[in-house]
């Protein structure tokens, strides 16, 4: 039960979402749906009185009742005006604001809690899901209100013209309710099983065309069209049985309403030619009609009902995941750097017995530039990630300033550092958006970090209103570089961390980016790095020889090159590749 109001309490706000400021639109289309209910209601009613009136038996005349059929489709028209202008626009803004509210918090999530998340979980949860809640839910709500005020009102009048009817109508009705509510249990079960291999898809989908050239390198085209193949039967057997139990359900619910239609009817009409209970040729047909609304909640209720609980499974997967953060507790520290950062005993593990550090020990002093080398799979990387509190399960201290980085609060620490990555983050935007992140910035620290990132250039060539195109599809690796450095020298934060930035890059613009990096005056910087370029090395202030987790050597270049160590077999081999 606990768990239960848990789910319930992480689900409140997103379904809050799908009605903030969105009322009018729905009370508009509530209208909609009880005019529609009233005037299937009046036609109900008219069939009623017409067959009394060809019976000789009703109090209206053939013109009253006419009339009052102009009314019951105007009623209608009146309903169509008003579904078409807001149902379509309540829609579209719950949709909207559901999926503003889901990134907002996913972008609230801090590094410690998204690294070592599956992106194809968000991914999905903002396409796929988003696409079911619409559906499923959304979509079907007005439809479940019509019907909803048709069967009370259709209850009402069957009520009214025969209560023995009614009973018997009710009592046919229990059996179809109880197995269509059983098999929605059904249906949510394979909606959410659907949801589950779409974001399997979408994963190996992701990674397929990220590994693109990859997998063309290794000519691996036939085995990830296997891969692919596997996983897109998985959604296809997936959504096959939806459709089976979905289908499964529309039968049942088919089958017990002509059950109740026929049953209902045939009891009525024997009743009346019995002559009994008052029951006219008029009351058995409109209860036929009235039927029909009594019927569609036992064909509609399950399915909207099933098609929520799905839909509330798909949110709750959702909820949970952006539920899962690390509160940043820490202490607020300035973002200067007076001092430096200390890395003492440092030990890391991502899997519990197989640490990849073991007793890093580093002094990075402020105002100085320092380059980690070493062997794939060192360590490197994973030192900055922790500089950059990606995660607190580490074993020794890392100290801003003297301050454990354990104590900080990591909202003031990304005021304090920046990160420029190998894989550069590039919107299909401005080049000038992809530098300010479509923040606001003063022209002139715009022109600051454009001319010391290298950028003036490519600027004056094709302007700053130029489009990057997807993932900088538009630019080259060094200019996609460059507006990565751009970015955090607009920032203007002390601390520079750059892994592996030149990575996919030929050595001519490697050492450009490098060395605009090193030009940077006044700013702490430390460099992860496979190009071990003498020209460069010998302008930063030290340099750490990372292996198996450990410094094997630090010092200066000509430190390390006279000790004819691990660092010095590192260079002469990179040497003479």
């Amino acid at each position: 039960m606990k768990a239960n109001d848990a789910k319930r309490a992480l689900r409140r706000p997103f379904l809050r979402e799908l009605f903030r400021d969105n009322r009018f639109n729905l009370s508009m289309t509530v209208i909609a749906a009880v005019l529609e209910a009233l005037a299937e209601l009046v036609i109900s009613w008219l069939i009623k009185e017409v067959a009394d009136l060809i019976a000789g038996s009703s109090a209206y005349s053939f013109g009253t009742l006419l009339i009052i059929a102009g009314a019951g489709f105007a009623l209608l028209a009146i309903a169509w005006i008003l579904d078409r202008a807001f149902l379509s626009a309540f829609r579209a803004k719950a949709m909207k604001q559901y999926r503003e509210y889901a990134f907002e918090r996913l972008m609230g999530k801090g590094i410690q809690a998204f690294s070592g998340e599956n992106t194809s979980l968000y991914i999905s949860a903002l396409s796929n899901d988003v696409n079911s809640i619409e559906t499923d839910f959304v979509g079907k709500l007005q439809n479940t209100i019509t019907v909803g005020v048709s069967f009370v009102g259709a209850l009402g009048l069957m009520l009214w013209y025969s209560p023995l009817l009614t009973l018997i109508a009710i009592g046919f009705s229990f059996l179809p309710i109880l197995v269509s509510v059983a098999l929605g249990n059904k249906a949510a079960a394979a909606e959410k099983n659907v949801s589950d291999k779409k974001e399997s898809y979408t994963g190996m989908l992701k990674d397929a065309l990220s590994g693109f050239s990859v997998i063309k390198s290794f000519k691996a085209e036939k085995n990830l069209s296997r891969v692919h193949g596997e996983s897109n039967e998985g959604v296809a057997n997936a959504s096959k049985n939806r459709t089976a139990v979905n289908v499964m359900v529309a039968y049942a619910s088919e089958i017990a309403g002509a059950l109740l239609q026929f049953g209902v009817f045939f009891v009525a009409a024997a009743l009346a030619l019995a002559g009994k209970a008052g029951i006219t040729t008029g009351t058995a047909l409109v209860f036929v009609q009235l039927l029909n609304y009594v019927l569609a909640p036992i064909q509609t209720f399950p399915t909207f009902f099933a098609g929520a609980k799905a839909s509330f499974g798909l949110i709750d997967k959702l909820a949970g995941a952006l539920n899962k953060n690390v509160p940043d507790e820490g202490e607020p520290i300035a973002p200067q750097l007076t001092e430096g950062i200390s890395v003492k005993d440092l030990t890391f593990a991502y899997e519990e017995g197989k640490p990849v550090l073991r007793g890093v020990v580093m002094e990075l002093r402020a105002g100085g530039c320092y380059a980690l080398v070493g062997g794939s799979g060192s360590g490197k990387s994973t030192i900055l990630n922790l500089l950059m509190a990606s995660s607190k399960n580490y074993q020794g201290e890392i100290l801003y300033d003297g301050k454990e980085l354990k104590a900080v609060s990591t909202a003031s620490l990304y005021d304090l550092v920046s990160i420029i990555q190998q894989n550069v983050f590039v919107f299909n935007s401005t080049i000038r958006n992809n530098i300010t992140m479509f923040s606001q910035f003063p022209e002139e620290d715009v022109d600051r970090a454009v001319r010391l990132s290298g950028l003036k250039r490519l600027i004056d060539e094709k302007g700053a209103d130029y489009l990057c195109g997807e993932n900088g599809s538009g630019l080259s690796g060094g200019e996609r570089q460059r507006i990565s450095i751009a970015r955090a020298l607009l920032r203007k934060t002390p601390v520079l961390f750059v892994d592996e930035a030149t990575a996919s890059l030929d050595a001519e613009t490697s050492y450009e980016v490098l060395d605009a990096i090193l030009k940077l005056d006044g700013y702490t910087r430390v460099i992860v790095t496979h190009d071990l370029d003498e020209n460069i090395l010998r302008r930063c202030t030290g340099l750490f020889a990372m292996k198996s987790g450990e410094v094997s050597e630090r010092g200066s270049f000509d430190e390390l090159m006279e000790k004819k160590g691990y660092f010095y077999s590192l260079y002469t081999v990179s040497q003479g590749e």
